[in-house]
């Protein structure tokens, strides 16, 4: 019998597979539990069609994701902080705080996806990585000042 997974089975395959299994273990097991489908012409036609519109709207979102690394990795996010001696801010600028300034500048980015490359606990230049889903990343530049005063 064949038929369509409609959820990962394990030791049988992924989402969308077409397998060919024993018709008992397909009618009495597979089926019921809903983790299947009998793989009828009609239903293999439509599960192309669902792949091909996911790979579309994939498609979109990754571009989507593109552009959106372009205009991050186009702009420089500037940190204002009290200083201390030898240039030392009082505190450190986090994630969080980054992702606050995006924010502010229009970008909803979640702060767990963003990751600094090292602390950031004096004036100067940095740099952090965006992951924007899709396997697209992003490298934002970071620059601390001293506050005037």
């Amino acid at each position: 019998m064949q038929i369509i997974l409609l959820d990962d089975v394990e030791h049988l395959g992924e989402k969308g597979e077409i397998h060919e299994v024993a018709d008992g273990y397909g009618r009495n097991y597979l089926i019921p539990q809903g983790l299947a489908r009998v793989a009828t012409d009609g239903a293999v036609r439509q599960l192309r069609d669902e792949q091909r519109q996911q790979a579309r709207k994939e498609a979109a979102k990754k571009g989507e994701a593109e552009q959106l690394k372009e205009e991050l990795e186009d702009m420089q996010v500037v940190f204002t902080a009290k200083v201390g001696e030898d240039n030392r801010i009082f505190g450190t600028v986090t994630t969080q705080q980054i992702a606050v300034e995006l924010s502010n500048r229009g970008f909803d980015i979640d702060r767990r996806k963003i990751e600094l490359d090292e602390d950031i606990r004096f004036v100067g230049a940095y740099t952090a990585t965006v992951d924007l889903d899709y396997g697209v990343t992003a490298t934002l530049d970071i620059q601390v000042i001293p506050e005037s005063g």
